[in-house]
């Protein structure tokens, strides 16, 4: 079955940032298994959102506030299964990839204190180690400059503590 445009610009874009899905999926649990599933609600929810995308923000700004919705969706919900036939996303190829190349144990030590974190935490963490600016932060968040600031050095504060780098 032959590839429309839209499914092949689709799969161009995700190819591009799959490396930021699975840091979403990865900064709220450590389950390979959990990460595979919240990876695919991610993509299921992109592609049902991506005929609306309109490009009145940058494409990386919409794919964080799907993700990380997506995510906090997913976490809070029991799980439902989807088949992927429900959404069309039969000719879509972007194959998730196990384990990026996250293994150094500074990393693995800052991912397990940012495990411990509230969900609004762990997406201003994510956000902040992506360099997003406050103000991309706060169109992806929808949380004002001046509390984001203020949340961020709270932040900084608390995973201090947890890797005990005083």
């Amino acid at each position: 079955m032959k590839k429309t445009d839209l499914e092949i610009e689709f799969e161009l874009k995700l190819k591009e940032y799959k490396l930021l899905i699975y840091k979403v999926c990865r900064m709220y649990t450590n389950d390979p298994n959990h990460i595979q599933e919240l990876y695919q609600d991610i993509i299921i929810q992109l592609w049902k959102s991506y005929p609306k995308f309109r490009g009145e923000s940058k494409f990386s700004t919409w794919l964080y506030r799907i993700a990380i919705n997506t995510v906090l969706i997913s976490l809070s919900k029991p799980k439902r299964s989807l088949q992927m036939s429900e959404i069309e996303l039969h000719n879509i190829q972007v194959p998730y990839e196990e384990d990026i190349g996250l293994k150094e144990e500074q990393h693995q030590q800052l991912y397990a204190a940012i495990q411990k974190l509230n969900d609004v935490e762990k997406s201003v963490v994510m956000l902040y180690l992506e360099d997003k600016s406050y103000e991309e932060m706060e169109d992806i968040l929808g949380i004002s400059n001046a509390t984001l600031r203020v949340k961020m050095n709270r932040i900084k504060d608390k995973l201090r503590t947890l890797t005990n780098n005083k």
